[in-house]
């Protein structure tokens, strides 16, 4: 693989699509090929699979369905989109992939993690991104964001629900620090994009210095 593979995780509600959107843009201003995705999704497959999902209405789902529906849906994604597009070496930027279903499947909903983590190796494929950026921001202050215009089925869930997964996040980040960044989420959107910059100036250091704002 010759691209760049980068994903950004957080909590419902901490902003990082907002800042994924910006750096799709900066990174395109700059000349790179970027490919943005997001879990579940990216797909016509994905998509439909991430329509059942989030459905309110799909409440009586089973935590193992939900695991794999998340695998079958990421497994698409990377056969489709993602491995062409690293193959020919593009930049891409993925709002969630498999260290959701650890945060959220295992953290919020106590899945055993040996279990998360063997289907998480047959969703991706073997495809582990480069870099994953966790946005870390308190439940209290997320969830108000993420639910004002109503709630999807995992925001459902609740505050007791959002803190395991930030937990779990933590978690990850101390375990994975090599490839695992978190970025500090409490701010307006330009102070977190450029905590964001300095986070990823190693790997993409053409962002440094105000380049591709």
């Amino acid at each position: 693989m010759a691209g760049l593979f980068i994903t950004f995780e957080g909590i419902d509600g901490c902003g990082k699509s907002t800042q994924a959107a910006r750096l799709v843009d900066a990174l395109r201003a700059a000349g790179f090929e970027v490919v943005s995705l997001r879990e579940p999704g990216g797909t016509a497959i994905s998509e439909k699979i991430r329509a059942l999902l989030l459905d309110p209405a799909n409440a009586e789902m089973a935590d193992e369905c939900e695991l794999l529906l998340y695998e079958a849906s990421r497994a698409q994604l990377v056969r489709q989109v993602l491995e062409p597009s690293l193959a020919r070496g593009a930049i891409v930027v993925c709002d969630r992939d498999d260290d959701s279903t650890y945060g959220y499947q295992h953290g919020g909903r106590g899945l055993d993690e040996d279990l998360i983590n063997t289907c998480n190796a047959l969703g991706s494929c073997g495809l582990d991104p480069d870099v994953t950026v966790i946005f870390d921001l308190a439940p209290e202050v997320a969830l108000s964001r993420a639910t004002k215009g109503g709630a999807d089925r995992l925001e459902g869930e609740g505050l007791a629900f959002q803190h395991r997964i930030r937990a779990a996040y933590q978690r990850l980040a101390e375990k994975e620090a090599t490839r695992v960044r978190v970025v500090d989420a409490d701010g307006g959107v330009d102070e977190v994009y450029a905590r964001l910059v300095a986070c990823l100036s190693d790997v993409l250091p053409q962002l440094r210095d105000g380049e591709g704002n």
